[in-house]
């Protein structure tokens, strides 16, 4: 096997390993729930 088909499966396979880990951090921050909005009182309440 030459150098450029050893380079290309070790980039696909680093590319692929990317996307699924970012598939598996997507999921784990969607299953925490709904976002909740800020309270008013903290947007209002500024020092200035």
């Amino acid at each position: 096997m030459d150098r450029s088909k050893l380079v290309a499966i070790v980039t696909g396979a680093f590319s692929l390993l990317l996307a699924i880990g970012y598939l598996v951090l997507v999921q784990l921050l969607d299953f925490r729930g709904d976002m909740l909005p800020a309270p008013l009182s903290t947007l209002f309440n500024l020092p200035f």
